[in-house]
Order: C-alpha cells, then sequence, then structure tokens
C-alpha cells in the first residue's frame, strides 16, 4: 500500500508534486548542499530522482518523502527537501538493511527540520512498521549528518566504518561512518522523552 502522509509539530512529509522539481532541482545543483555525494544533478537527473522516489511512495509504506513547511496563510507549504527510508542496493558487511537520510535545501539548515523529519520517521517506521532497526551513514567529513544522527539518539561502533563502494577508495569522502537505532533503543530513549535538539 502506498506510504502514508506524515506530519510533525512544523512539518508536513507527503508525496511529492510537480511543484517540488523547481526547488528539487536548484537544491541539487548547489555544490554546498552535494558535497558529501559523488556530484552534483543536472536537472533531468533530479527530475528523474524525483520521480522514482515518488514512485517508491506510491509502492510500498515508506520512502523518501518531500519536506513541506506547515504554513498557515497558503494552500501550499514550502518545498524545502526530502527525508525518507530506503534500502541500499549495494553490498556491505550490514546490508541488506534500512536506511534513514535526508537532504535539505541550504537556505534551511541549521533550524532543527532534518531531525524534526527523522524523529518522525523513526517513530513511524518503529511504530507503525514494527521495524527491529533503521541504519544511517555518512561521509566523516559530514559533521552536519553526523550531528543530526547523534541527536536522534543513534549509535555508532567505529568498527562498523566501512568505505563506501560508490566513491573512488582514494576519495577524501569514501569513509563512512555507520549508526545504528535498534527499536528498542528508541522505545526507550522515548518513554525518557529525549527529542531531537537543532541541527
Amino acid at each position: 500500500m502506498p506510504a502514508p502522509e506524515l506530519q510533525s509539530p512544523r512539518l508536513i512529509l507527503r508525496h511529492w508534486i510537480p511543484a517540488d522539481r523547481v526547488p528539487f532541482a536548484l537544491m541539487n545543483s548547489d555544490p554546498e548542499v552535494m558535497r558529501y555525494f559523488p556530484s552534483v544533478l543536472s536537472t533531468d537527473q533530479s527530475d528523474l530522482y524525483a520521480e522514482t522516489v515518488q514512485l517508491g511512495l506510491e509502492e510500498r509504506e515508506f520512502g523518501f518523502w518531500a519536506i513541506e513547511v506547515r504554513s498557515a496563510d497558503q494552500d501550499q507549504g514550502l518545498f524545502i527537501g526530502f527525508a525518507g527510508l530506503s534500502v541500499p542496493q549495494w553490498n556491505a558487511t550490514f546490508t541488506p538493511c534500512l536506511d534513514i537520510g535526508w537532504r535539505l535545501g541550504r537556505d534551511y539548515w541549521g533550524m532543527g527540520y532534518a531531525s524534526e523529519a527523522a524523529h518522525r520517521i523513526l517513530d513511524y517506521g518503529f511504530n507503525q512498521l514494527d521495524i527491529e532497526e533503521v541504519l544511517s551513514f555518512a561521509s566523516v567529513l559530514n559533521a552536519r549528518s553526523i550531528a543530526v544522527m547523534e541527536r536522534l539518539g543513534m549509535i555508532r561502533n567505529s568498527e562498523d566504518d566501512f568505505v563506501h563502494p560508490m566513491f573512488d577508495p582514494d576519495s577524501d569522502l569514501s569513509r563512512h561512518v555507520l549508526y545504528r537505532m535498534p527499536k528498542q533503543l528508541w522505545m526507550s530513549l522515548q518513554s525518557d522523552q529525549v527529542m531531537p535538539a537543532e541541527d
């Protein structure tokens, strides 16, 4: 069945609409946003990505949701990026697995949006989908994403760090950290009312 719309205090995590394409392409062409990815995306590549992730949301109960900031005075809130769950299509010692990830436009960094979206998605995954564990990974240089993982309460074992197969092994970006969130830990954190801070 299709993935549902998810809501948090400030955000709506929804299916993609045509109006998302232009801001998404601008975001994916920003070298700063894409610093820790293999390359920026062309408009055609960005549009295809949006189409692919929307199809994924239609086909199963999770995927990469478009993130919209709630608006009291507009019919359509502001699109700021995406967040969601995915299954990596490459091999590593920890695959197959379910990964949580996010990408926001640069103008929306530092506002706590990534943490808020990821928190809502983890809550959905553990409570509605009954997932046992969610992983997340990022380049060792990507301090912002690593900070979000830690604010969510995810845990890292340095022995899990790995060289990402989608990068040149000699690249400074190839070395990745791996964080885990077991369902039991998530439930314990929520009972202690641990909430994410700002990104």
